[in-house]
This record gives structure tokens, sequence and C-alpha cells, in this order.
């Protein structure tokens, strides 16, 4: 292989990655891609060459260092070192500096390193794996892409707190996150839906879930705010919450910060709900009456949040569902679109389908299920920031 790219996609459950191989200023379909979970009990890795069936082995351990040497010796067996160009990494908070993908140069890395209290299950991790990639690649140029660059567009109404005004002012603000995910739907959105494109909501759902409303293909609202910790209920964590239940936390229960924040961020949400698990799977598997309400409260505060963001769109033409849960999951899209038939969403009999339209032609409001793809633009963005300078 020759002129490549490589994509880093560091979350809180997995690090997936592919290798596309420049032609010209064109990335093409990835000649290796892969998904290496090392969450949920899940310590496996899963490889894709090309075309080819994917296959599957354990790894030592579920922890995320063993992932991510698995999948940079994976990567180093189909790419020479010479061969890589770039390696574009997914950043989850950008703040305020950081609008539009930069190269990670050591004052970017510090900015970055500053930012990881508003995303303290992420950012370390984009943050580690970049580093040892500068290790693997030392004559590549590492690249960051930022989760919340996409939502920049929402207007400053939306990203207000009621909060006192100095605290906006210093960065205090409603971010949003999954902007790479969204940016990719809003990328392919036209060709897909068509004349539903315009006022169009994205419910992207894994264990980190969240929905963005994009009026001609950019945010104008979303659900995730300052931290990735708003909005849905999420695998394992809570989503929005009246403060005046942390505040009873810390000052009756005598919660100390440490332990507020590992409740909020890795004992809550589904898992802390059902008192199961915070997977989807093992919840829809389960006879236990307490997976069903937890499901149920998820497809719940799905549909309602879709309600309030219909609001900041003055009307909706088009739902997706994408990423894991979205993608794979026609028990949660059916709970959800249950309870938004009232607003004109009317499902197809049979839906089921992991692609393509889920609801009757004749239904107001369009919903499909439309595969995400983050590792494409992080790859496409390495290309336009080395193309550019950044």
């Amino acid at each position: 292989m020759t002129d490549a790219v490589i994509a880093l996609n560091a979350g809180s459950s997995s690090v997936k990655f592919a290798v596309h191989e420049v032609c010209g200023d064109l990335v093409e379909k990835p000649v290796l891609a892969g998904k290496a979970a090392f969450a949920g009990g899940r310590a496996r890795i899963e490889i894709r060459i090309g075309r080819a069936q994917a296959r599957t082995h354990d790894l030592a351990s579920g922890d995320f260092d063993i992932a991510v040497r698995e999948a940079m010796r994976t990567i180093g067996e189909f790419t020479a070192s010479s061969d890589v160009l770039a390696v574009a990494h997914r950043i989850v908070h950008g703040g305020t500096k950081f609008a539009t993908p930069r190269i990670m140069t050591a004052e970017v890395v510090a900015e970055l390193e500053r930012l990881t209290p508003l995303a303290p299950q992420h950012q370390p991790y984009g943050l580690r794996i970049a580093a040892a990639a500068r290790d693997k690649w030392p004559k590549a140029v590492q690249v960051a892409a930022f989760d919340t660059a996409f939502h920049r567009t929402a207007p400053r109404i939306e990203q207000l707190f009621a909060l006192p005004r100095k605290f906006a002012d210093e960065g205090i603000l409603r971010y949003g996150f999954h902007g790479l995910s969204y940016e990719y739907i809003a990328l392919v959105a036209p060709t897909v839906l068509g004349r539903h494109a315009r006022r169009v909501i994205v419910a992207h759902l894994g264990a980190g879930s969240s929905l963005c409303a994009m009026l001609d293909g950019k945010s104008v609202a979303t659900t995730m705010g300052f931290t990735a910790l708003d909005g849905l209920p999420m695998a394992t964590r809570v989503g929005a919450i009246d403060p005046g239940v942390l505040l009873y936390l810390l000052n009756a229960r005598r919660l100390s910060v440490g332990e507020l924040e590992r409740c909020l961020y890795e004992e809550s949400g589904l898992l802390g709900l059902s008192g199961i698990s915070g997977d989807v799977r093992a919840l829809e598997a389960s006879p236990d009456p307490r997976a069903a309400e937890a499901l149920d409260f998820f497809a719940y505060r799905i549909a309602r949040e879709v309600g309030a963001l219909t609001v900041a769109l003055g009307g909706l033409d088009a739902l997706i569902f994408t990423a894991g849960i979205g993608e794979n999951s026609p028990g949660v899209r059916a709970r959800v679109m249950d309870r938004l038939r009232w607003l004109g969403v009317a499902p197809a009999q049979g839906e089921g389908s992991k692609t393509g339209r889920l609801t009757e032609a004749q239904s107001p409001i369009a919903a499909f299920v439309v595969p995400t793809n983050e590792e494409l633009m992080l790859a496409k963005h390495a290309l336009t920031t080395l193309a550019s300078g950044a």
C-alpha cells in the first residue's frame, strides 16, 4: 500500500479503527476496519479486510491499553509505517477553541488535556491513543477532530444555561457531542431521505446516546450539553436530572464528589434502572420486569426529546436511527416509534430490517435506519487538514 490515512476512534467501551488508501485527494473504502471492545465483558477484537467477512478473537482482558495495542498491531500487519500520511483521532471535547480539526501540536494537546474534566470517560482515552499513535507512526501527522465541533452552528439561545452570565463568558455552555456521527449522517441524508431531508432528528443510540435536530444539514439543537452526561439515559450514564438531586446526594446523603461522579457516569442509566445490565441486548433477553421497565424508560425519554427537538426545528420531516442500538435493535426502535404515532410516525408492518425506511410510504414523518461512519469522517478531516496546513 502507498499513502494511507488511519482513523482511530476511542470510545468509552471500544476502539474502532480503519485504514483508508488515499488516491489523489480521495479517501477510498477502508482496506482494513475493526473494533476492539474492552468493556461490558466483551474483551474481543473484530477485523474486516476489504469486503471479506469479519473475523473475531478474544483479547487478553477488558483493558483499554490492551485493546489499543491489539488494534495497532493489526494495522501494522497491513500498513508499512512509511506509508502512513496521517492518523486521525476522535477527540470528544474541543471546548470553545476548537471548532475545526487541528494538527495535534504540544500546545493543542495541552489545551485538550485541560478539558478532561468535561469528558472524563472519553478525553483521556482519545489523548492516550494519540500518544501511542505518535510513538508507532512518528512521521505521520496526528490530527484531532472534535465531537463538539458540529454543534457550533446551533443558535446562541440553544447554547446558554440560565446561570449568571459570567459563567457563559467563561465557556460554561451547551456544547453537544457525537458530532462526527451526525456530520456523516448530514452528508448522506440528502441521498437517503430525498424530500424528507430538510427538518431531521437523528437518534445516535449506543453506550452513549443523544439526539440532534438538523435543519438543512446543520445542527440547531442537541440533547447533550456541557458534558456527555446530559440528555438521554445511557448504558451507565444518568442523562438529564434535577440538579437538586445532586445537591441532596452531596449534602444529605454525604456522598463524596468522587462517589457522586462514579454514580452518575458508571452506575446509573440502563444499568442503574434495571439492576441487571447497561447492555440493551442483555435487557431485551431478560424476563425480569426491571429490564422491560428500563427499556420503556429509555424509549420514553427518546420520544419525549424528539418532541422537544421538533419545537426547535419548527416541525419534523424525518427521524433517523443510527449507532449500535439505533442500527441493531428493532425493539428499541419500535418502542420509540410507537410513542411517536401522534406526531405522524406510521411504522411499516414487520419493521426489522437493519437499514432502510421504517415507515409506511404515506407516513407524514419518515423514519430510517442509517449506519453511521465516524471513521470515514475522521479520514476525510485528516486529508483536509493536511491540505490546508491548519
